[in-house]
């Protein structure tokens, strides 16, 4: 699933196909609904960098984010504690939030 999203959005992001025009929402839509978009190319590439220093938790990142696990699913499939799972990502949010 990962692969997809980082593929689609490199698709959206090219020149061909308008990469370099910014969009403008429509003003039908809802505002809070443009605050949860995510960057899928800096999002690869933060989890890629987290792979390489903290593999559980970047696991945990991929259960949670594109999964949609929950904590306790997370904890279950990895076979550590809620609490750790919970720890961790926390630390990956904070490691994402620090990234330029």
């Amino acid at each position: 699933m990962r692969r997809i999203l980082v593929e689609s959005a490199r698709r959206q992001a090219a020149f061909k196909r308008g990469g370099d025009c910014e969009r403008v929402a429509l003003p039908d839509v809802a505002e809070d609904a443009a605050g949860d978009r995510v960057d899928l190319l800096a999002l690869n590439d933060a989890l890629t960098e987290l792979e390489v220093q903290h593999p559980q938790k970047a696991q945990i990142v991929k259960l949670r984010f594109f999964a949609g696990s929950s904590l306790e699913e997370t904890a279950q499939i990895l076979g550590i504690s809620r609490a750790t799972t919970q720890r961790s990502w926390a630390y990956a949010r904070a490691l994402a939030i620090r990234a330029p």
